[in-house]
């Protein structure tokens, strides 16, 4: 397999935290670089990342690129439990952390690297709002629960990872979440996530908003 991806993006990690549960193996094609690009371009013409090419296929979005690692390559951490019901709600929280935290998280970076004319002070606004509804439902949601779910760690925690990782950057999480902080910081240890973020330390100076000495 290879992952065509950058250790800084959210959505890259989220797919590098399912391939280090399983140890699975893989290169890692660094997206630094014109060549890179081209490569990455005639896979995916729309040149997003990550994206995964393991023999025949060709998977992208993280989402996906997981449940393809479920399909063809499982390990011992079974990221979509085979519950079908189980699944839904795994699948659920999934979309939740991938709509609701890390796309108006990235709201606020992308403005961020605009010009200061063209900047979008209404859509800022929108998103800390949407961050905070955000982090008052999950804070409730995850009362009692060591994980995303209660069917053990799993894709939603894939995507819970990077994106109150970086959401905390972003837009911090207030003290009176103290559910919310605790997941984040059983997250940020636990080895998968580390190694991720270890190795995207080289890249903070990248992020328009300031990357916190901590974490």
């Amino acid at each position: 397999m290879k992952l065509y991806a950058h250790p800084f993006s959210s959505y890259c990690q989220k797919a590098l935290i399912a391939l280090y549960e399983n140890d699975a193996p893989f290169e890692f094609r660094l997206l630094e670089g014109e060549a890179a690009f081209v490569e990455l371009a005639a896979l995916w013409p729309v040149r997003k990342f990550p994206v995964l090419q393991d023999g025949d296929h060709t998977v992208v979005e993280a989402t996906a690129i997981i449940e393809h690692l479920a399909v063809h390559h499982p390990g011992p951490v079974r990221l979509i439990p085979a519950d079908p019901g189980a699944a839904v709600e795994v699948r659920m929280m999934d979309r939740v952390f991938d709509h609701y935290v890390s796309t108006p998280q990235q709201k606020l970076v992308a403005d961020a690297l605009r010009p200061e004319g063209d900047r979008d002070p209404y859509g800022v606004a929108e998103a800390r709002r949407m961050l905070e509804t955000s982090y008052t439902w999950l804070d409730e949601r995850l009362a009692g629960r060591e994980w995303a779910t209660d069917h053990g760690f799993s894709l939603a925690d894939c995507a819970a990872a990077p994106a109150l990782f970086y959401a905390d950057w972003s837009h911090p999480i207030d003290e009176r979440f103290k559910t919310l902080k605790a997941y984040r910081a059983r997250l940020l240890a636990r080895p998968s996530m580390a190694r991720a973020v270890d190795e995207a330390r080289p890249y903070r100076a990248y992020f328009p908003l300031g990357a916190p000495d901590r974490d």
